[in-house]
């Protein structure tokens, strides 16, 4: 479960509760997917990729765009 950043504000960045459930899922595959192209078993910095998405979210390094 995600403590650090709160879920609320997380959500209201990204538009809904559903919303940031769907995005952070998809980054967090990308982020283990990535890693595993480079031949590492974890994340770099040892997040766990829930959490390093949650942490890019919050930053704004992603962004949400309608299609």
């Amino acid at each position: 479960m995600i403590n650090n950043p709160p879920i609320d504000e997380l959500a209201n960045k990204v538009g809904s509760k559903y919303a940031l459930c769907v995005i952070a899922s998809k980054r967090a595959r990308q982020l283990i997917d990535h890693a595993q192209n480079q031949g590492l078993s974890d994340l770099p910095n040892k997040n766990k990729p829930l959490t390093e998405a949650a942490i890019e979210i919050q930053e704004g390094k992603v962004t949400v765009s309608k299609y």
